[in-house]
């Protein structure tokens, strides 16, 4: 009865019908990667948090996504992939109602993990279907448009993201995915068929424990990047605790996945040194991408005083730019050495990094958009050639291994990017603090001109006691405002030297191979 049931012909369903349900998913999935960045301030405010605490909004996401990723597969077999995306879907938006309810830091974080739980899975199914959904002469068309969807989600993110935290309130950031989700859950059910191959399977096997170890090391991994500042990392006791169990974790999933025969993820692809080196580079433009994209909006609202909306404004160019980096390689990549491609973006990646570090607080907004257009371009034409390149040499029945492996691996690096950007800038700036305070000096002929024309000023509306403490006051705000100043553009040269240090490993890469020795490669 059952080989009755498969052999019975499949559904047909127009591909473009397909299209806009996955579409809609990823779109919002993507979205809130870049939402979100420029109502932290408002947020941290909401929650009586600091900045740094509430980077933890962006990391555990990212964490909850990344421990999705490699288990895709399972969860496919064990509930049918069609069933299994639209389950995704329906958890991200709950999880972004919880999310846009949350009145306190503890239950956004929890939140989020829901939206990272529900949305980590929805990229990589999404990518399989829409190539299934086309015949083979069209699966270019069929990624393009994926491609374009991926890349256009984040030019509009932060526009609109702050336009509904001024207008509105953050939490409509969360409310927009609601109808668009229901959407894309309603889209999916009618519009979506899985091949016999993706359907529900009886007793699908997992690795246990690996998936348990995975866990582990990666909530504890979250805990300690989150919480690490502010416990003033190593020299609090459950830091080295807690690290010890991260470590050890780490190091027993790595050892499981080694031995098992039937791992959850298989490490072997990392034998093949096209996707180790392209893996290993597109972690650190993550870790640059993810950190930049953090703390820009911080910069822009906290010491130039822009709005959410012109603070995402403000990013919009590097949209842009990705768009016509993707235009660009698409036009050349037969051309040009993909060498010459990836050398380009980390060159321009870490002049916008240098750009963004001689800023100063009186500045245009010309001065801000460019180095984003820079930045945009840049990471838009690093990420396409090695997300292409490094996959190049790996065979058809690696290729969803090693996509999770790298999607994995991508999250942690923008996980630890964008906490290590958070201690930067708090340490820094104390740092800076410290060496500046000293200049506060009576002796000090500049502090002291300074100070007498601020205290005559005050003194005009009050007594000359308390307008001598005002002046000290302000002069002391400029400081600690100067310093914070110096601890952004310093974090923003440390991400544009990463780059440069990148370039060297382009050197280890050999001559694209033509396209009859990658196809013999993947039939292997």
């Amino acid at each position: 009865m059952e080989n009755i049931v498969e052999n019975k012909p499949e559904k047909t369903i127009n591909p473009w019908l397909t299209t806009v349900a996955v579409m809609t998913a990823t779109f919002i999935f993507v979205l809130d990667g870049t939402i979100a960045n420029v109502a932290l301030p408002q947020m941290a405010g909401s929650f009586s948090s600091s900045n740094d605490e509430a980077t933890w909004i962006l990391t555990s996401y990212l964490i909850a996504s990344g421990i999705v990723v490699p288990s895709v597969d399972w969860f496919s077999k064990l509930f049918g992939r069609k069933h299994f995306f639209i389950g995704c879907i329906l958890l991200f938006t709950a999880a972004s109602l919880f999310c846009g309810l949350s009145r306190s830091l503890d239950v956004m974080i929890f939140s989020r993990i829901l939206q990272g739980l529900g949305g980590g899975a929805l990229l990589p199914v999404s990518q399989a279907i829409l190539l299934e959904a086309f015949p083979k002469e069209k699966r270019a068309l069929a990624m393009s448009i994926f491609g374009f969807g991926v890349v256009v989600a984040p030019v509009i993110g932060p526009v609109l993201g702050g336009w509904l935290t001024d207008n509105w309130s953050w939490s409509w950031i969360f409310y927009i995915n609601i109808p668009f989700g229901i959407f894309a859950a309603i889209a999916s059910r009618m519009w979506i068929v899985d091949p016999p191959y993706a359907r529900k399977q009886k007793n699908p096997y997992i690795d246990y424990i690996g998936f348990t170890l995975l866990i582990i090391w990666l909530v504890t991994l979250q805990v300690v990047l989150d919480k690490g500042n502010n416990a003033d990392w190593f020299n609090a006791t459950w830091v080295c605790v807690v690290s010890t169990i991260s470590v050890i974790a780490m190091v027993l999933f790595i050892y499981s996945q080694i031995k098992q025969k039937r791992s959850i993820i298989n490490l072997g692809v990392f034998k093949d040194r096209s996707f180790l080196l392209g893996t290993i580079i597109l972690v650190l433009v993550n870790m640059v991408l993810y950190a930049s994209t953090t703390i820009m909006p911080l910069f822009l609202q906290n010491l130039l005083g822009y709005s959410a909306f012109l603070s995402g404004y403000s990013l919009m160019p590097r949209g842009i730019g990705s768009i016509a980096a993707l235009a660009l390689y698409s036009l050349l990549s037969d051309k040009i050495d993909f060498r010459i491609f990836t050398a380009l973006g980390l060159i321009l990646l870490g002049v916008s990094g240098l750009m963004f570090g001689f800023l100063n607080l009186e500045i245009s907004m010309i001065n801000i958009i460019l180095p984003n257009l820079f930045f945009g371009f840049s990471v838009g034409l690093t990420v396409t050639v090695l997300s292409t390149v490094s996959m190049e040499t790996i065979s058809n029945a690696d290729m969803t291994n090693a996509s999770g492996v790298q999607n994995l691996v991508k999250n942690i690096g923008a996980a630890v990017g964008t906490s290590l950007v958070a201690t930067m800038i708090s340490r820094y700036s104390q740092v800076f603090q410290h060496n500046m305070v000293e200049y506060l000096n009576p002796l000090n002929p500049i502090y002291s001109d300074r100070l007498n024309e601020l205290t005559m000023f005050f003194a005009q509306m009050e007594e000359f006691t308390f307008a001598q403490v005002k002046a000290q006051g302000m002069l002391y705000q400029q400081l600690v405002q100067q310093s914070t100043l110096w601890a952004y553009m310093h974090s923003f040269r440390i991400f544009g030297v990463v780059c440069f240090v990148c370039l060297p490993l382009l050197l280890c890469y050999g001559r694209k191979k033509d396209s009859s020795k990658v196809n013999k490669t993947q039939e292997m």
